[in-house]
């Protein structure tokens, strides 16, 4: 997610903690690294010069260079201004009362919006909330099947119009209020009209539906690795139909980040949630101070510990922590911590959201490939109970049994357990203590 910004934007904040004094001279380096990042990253050229003037404004004040943690105090700087890009802080989504509450997704087709009012409705559903979804577009009745087979698959009520309806499409809008009152259903998601490109038909469509429905959120779901183009939308459907927030997918494909520092800036309207893969769980709530963090390497803490709440078995979290503080952590433990990592997401996202420094700094070595978990799995399997706990016994002769009885190659043995010490090397450390006992014991 954004990984080549934030590899470029953490060198540079190495550059800036290797300097011993800051001064104009290496300040100017600084930004034009950072000015390089951000444009490579296919940012908006206006919002990089707006950030380029606020760090530089802000870092070559008189009281930050004479003070003795200069270089501090400019990352500190660095972090809250790309917070403020990413929208300064998270924004909820917006209720009416008397409910119905009416979300309408707009966007161009191929953008993922289908899948994304599904997405949206299972995670007010998981908020205690009672989702309706409906599809609406006059122009393809038949696209009412695709949202009605994600419904039935998240077993979420579906609103499915006949063609006479559609027919009198402000009156078939009317009567989805009517329904959704009468039902108590609240939010009613609304899956709007998508094409290729923007024309004229598509806007008034979606006027209509705005003016009929008075939609409490009128949300664009954008496709973050088209980038700018992501954002020229926007503004597109901004002028034309009137926006309230924003939903990127596709973020954890997206490696430059041109959508997620531009969008906020150019359309003044704050993204609100951000697709992080194919399955309808990978849906998060947008934390710019969060996202800022993870992306200069200073991990998301936060959003871990709320990944582990929902996702990872408190008790075998709990025997993790007693085996650290015991100095125990043996291949026992490190399979059953791929399978928690495995429950809260892909491992390489499980180690973005930990600091690169400090006593993670060594954490790129731990370089788990996400499709290797159910080798290694089957490797552990084939070890015997006296090689799990006390891995330094498997000699030679040890990993070439084991290799052959999980069916994998004698390096990947090997790989493995390299992994494994090193993975050990690094939870000794306090900090990751401090992060296993700070998981709730129960849900």
């Amino acid at each position: 997610m954004l990984q080549q910004l934030s590899n470029r934007l953490q060198k540079t904040l190495k550059y800036l903690r290797g300097e011993g004094k800051i001064t104009e001279k290496n300040m100017t380096e600084a930004l034009r690294m950072m000015r390089m990042a951000f444009l490579e990253a296919d940012v908006n050229y206006r919002v990089v010069k707006d950030f380029e003037k606020r760090i530089k404004e802000k870092a070559l004040h008189r009281e930050v260079l004479e003070s003795l943690t200069a270089a501090q105090q400019v990352i500190k700087i660095i972090r809250e201004e790309l917070t403020s890009i990413l929208g300064k802080e998270s924004q909820e989504l917006k209720f009416t009362s008397p409910p119905p509450s009416v979300f309408m997704l707009v966007g161009l087709q191929g953008s993922g919006k289908t899948t994304t009012c599904g997405k949206l409705a299972r995670w007010v559903l998981n908020s205690q909330k009672k989702p309706l979804m409906v599809s609406f577009d006059l122009k393809r009745p038949a696209a009412q099947d695709q949202l009605k087979m994600i419904t039935q698959q998240l077993n979420i009520p579906f609103y499915e119009f006949s063609k006479k309806q559609l027919g009198s499409p402000r009156k078939a809008l009317q009567d989805v209020v009517e329904y959704s009152k009468k039902k108590g259903f609240d939010p009613c998601i609304v899956d709007t009209a998508g094409r290729l490109h923007v024309d004229e038909e598509l806007m008034k469509e979606l006027r209509m539906t705005k003016d009929v429905l008075n939609p409490s959120e009128v949300m664009y779901v954008g496709d973050a690795m088209t980038g700018q183009d992501a954002v020229k939308s926007a503004q597109l459907f901004e002028e034309k139909v009137g926006l309230t927030s924003v939903i990127l997918t596709k973020l954890d494909g997206d490696a430059r980040g041109g959508a997620a520092l531009s969008v906020v800036s150019v359309l003044g309207k704050p993204i609100k949630f951000v697709g992080t893969g194919e399955k309808f769980d990978k849906f998060e709530a947008f934390h710019p101070e969060r996202m800022a963090s993870r992306i200069l390497g200073m991990g998301d803490m936060l959003s871990l510990i709320e990944k582990a709440e929902q996702k990872a078995d408190m008790k075998e979290t709990e025997e993790l922590a007693r085996n650290l503080r015991k100095q125990e952590f043996n291949l026992q433990d490190f399979k059953k911590q791929l399978g928690q990592f495995k429950k809260m997401g892909s491992l390489s996202q499980f180690m973005s959201m930990l600091p690169q420094g400090g006593p993670f700094k060594n954490l790129n070595k731990v370089n788990i490939d996400d499709k290797k978990v159910f080798h290694y799995e089957a490797i552990i399997n084939s070890m015997t109970i006296k090689e799990r706990i006390n891995p330094k016994i498997i000699n030679g002769r040890r990993r070439l049994r084991i290799a052959r009885g999980s069916g994998r190659p004698v390096f990947e043995v090997n790989q493995l357990l390299k992994q494994y010490f090193e993975m050990k090397k690094m939870m000794k450390k306090s900090n990751f203590q401090k992060l296993i006992s700070s998981f709730p014991s129960s849900h």
